[in-house]
């Protein structure tokens, strides 16, 4: 008897991109951008500044979303809801030890997205998911030196989610073109990508068109 699944079928994987840790020239980094998106199929794009000041979030922010929103890719502010919803983003993503979704969604309003890091636990998603996260992000999958990572989930924790679960989840950590494709058939929604990206010899450009093959080579 075969298994009847217990959420409708969803749409494609798609990618996720992140910016790097620190951006020293917003202008070159607004025409790498525009050529990474303008490569291939990008559902967002996350501007991710832990160490930089308000001022040079909000100047990311005001250099990187009219590129961005301008091709439909969805800009998610990491960790601050404030500087989100005072910036004209469309959401924020919040680890365990920011804000609260609840205090996010009145700072940013019911339409904005907010997703929320659960590393390798369901239980986290899954009270993410009740508290009215749009949707939950697992990871490190692979070794990363974008951040420190701890927690080391398997792919099953995609299938898992994917089989039980309506709210979307993200795939991130370490991820390149070579491992993309294996998690969006473990049941990631999407894939969370930034050094494979930025750091590519030969550009984001074909970064981009190299994850958007291994997306697709999967449907």
């Amino acid at each position: 008897m075969s298994r009847i699944p217990l959420v409708s079928e969803r749409p494609p994987c798609r990618l996720y991109l992140i910016t790097p840790p620190a951006i020293p020239d917003l202008d070159t980094f607004a025409r790498d951008l525009e050529a990474a998106l303008d490569a291939g199929d990008v559902a967002a794009l996350q501007i991710r500044l832990k160490d930089a000041d308000d001022a040079a979030v909000l100047a990311a922010v005001a250099a990187l979303k009219p590129v961005a929103q301008a091709r439909g890719v969805a800009v998610i502010l990491n960790d601050r809801p404030d500087l989100a919803a005072r910036s004209g983003c469309d959401g924020v993503h919040l680890g365990q030890s920011d804000a609260s979704i609840a205090e996010a969604r009145d700072r940013m309003g019911r339409d904005a997205m907010i997703g929320v890091t659960c590393h390798d636990s369901r239980e986290l998603a899954m009270d993410a998911a009740e508290a009215g996260a749009d949707y939950v992000a697992f990871g490190a999958f692979f070794p990363t030196l974008t951040k420190a990572t701890v927690h080391r989930p398997e792919p099953e924790i995609l299938t898992i989610w994917q089989e039980t679960v309506e709210i979307p989840c993200v795939a991130i950590g370490g991820i390149t073109a070579a491992t993309a494709g294996d998690l969006a058939r473990a049941g990631a929604d999407f894939v969370a990508v930034s050094a494979a990206v930025w750091s590519h010899p030969d550009g984001p450009a074909a970064a981009v068109r190299e994850l958007d093959r291994a997306l697709t080579s999967i449907v």
